[in-house]
């Protein structure tokens, strides 16, 4: 039998173990407030009201994240907007100029007027661990400076931005995030920017997402460089669509769909290799097309004015096409 003051004994080691462990957490969670807390702005973004035009006011979030000033934040935050502004942790209000924006990616690129300011330092999002702790930091309904902390939820999911393109590579996490939180940052434990908060789903409980870390760097660097991202453009309007099982065994293809061509832009570079509506696309450049995401996946910068082979299926034959897309004009 054990005596009573054994059961005492452990149990208040217990006890102890168990507050050293919420301390432990507490002062993670502490450091990267205090490490990234400082680089965190509140965006603020006026409607354009000239010549009647209506629309309303923005506020979101931001983080720089360089020493010359830039800061990241959502397009859908200064999208269509205009004297955009940025306000400190230390009450200072700056002046920001848009460098560049990308609907597709949800991402924008500010720069601001001021001096010696903090910046936080953007991590790899390759490194991060389902489980791991999340913090973000954000200015929700006007609570400027709000900090919630949670987990990394999953990793790798695949979000609609508002512009209809499927974003990759996104992080989710149970740290809450409102309205307000959109552009702030997702942080580690070891005060490092592994995301930008992007969405959460209304109806639901601890279901929120941020960009991954890496695509953001990538982004960020073209936005400073190019003023936008650049992609390539066949001209085709299309649709996922399937395709016969009796066709597919017949030409070997691996696909269940492909996209069908709805719309060929007059005078583009479908229309000059000879697609027409009806067709579908089953490979681009080798590899396959299942739907139109994976066709946006493939028409990146580097295809650019680069003649690709383009397969399709016509009337029931497989053809192969030559195809030299062209530089995208959306903004």
């Amino acid at each position: 039998m054990v005596p009573d003051g054994a059961l005492v004994q452990r149990s208040d080691a217990e006890l102890r173990s168990g507050a050293e462990l919420l301390d432990a957490y507490s002062q993670a969670v502490i450091h990267s407030v205090e490490t990234v807390g400082p680089a965190v702005v509140r965006i603020d973004a006026l409607a354009h009201r000239s010549l009647g035009e209506g629309g309303s006011d923005a506020r979101g979030s931001g983080v720089i994240f360089t020493p010359d000033g830039f800061v990241l934040t959502n397009h859908h935050v200064v999208d269509g907007r205009s004297g955009i502004s940025a306000t400190l942790p230390d009450g200072r209000s700056l002046g920001a100029v848009l460098v560049g924006c990308d609907a597709d990616t949800d991402l924008a690129v500010l720069r601001l007027s001021g001096s010696a300011l903090p910046w936080a330092r953007l991590g790899d999002s390759r490194t991060i661990r389902v489980g791991q702790v999340a913090v973000a930091i954000g200015n929700p309904y006007g609570f400027d400076h709000t900090v919630t902390s949670g987990v990394v939820s999953a990793l790798g999911r695949s979000l609609r931005s508002r512009s209809g393109r499927l974003m990759d590579d996104i992080i989710q996490t149970d740290a809450a995030l409102n309205p307000g939180n959109s552009g702030g940052p997702l942080v580690t434990t070891t005060g490092e920017v592994i995301g930008i908060n992007t969405a959460m789903i209304p109806a639901a409980h601890g279901i929120c997402f941020a960009i991954a870390s890496n695509t953001v760097r990538f982004v960020a660097s073209r936005l400073i460089r190019d003023g936008r991202i650049r992609r390539s453009f066949i001209g085709v309007a299309g649709q996922k669509t399937p395709i016969p099982r009796s066709l597919a065994r017949a030409y070997g293809i691996a696909a269940s769909s492909g996209v069908l061509a709805s719309t060929i832009e007059p005078g583009g570079p479908a229309s000059a290799a000879g697609l027409k509506e009806g067709d579908v696309i089953l490979a681009f450049a080798g590899v396959a097309v299942s739907g139109v995401d994976d066709l946006h996946r493939l028409l990146t910068e580097d295809r650019i004015g680069i003649g690709t082979e383009i397969t399709i299926l016509r009337r029931g034959r497989r053809e192969v096409l030559a195809i030299a897309p062209v530089e995208s004009q959306r903004d």
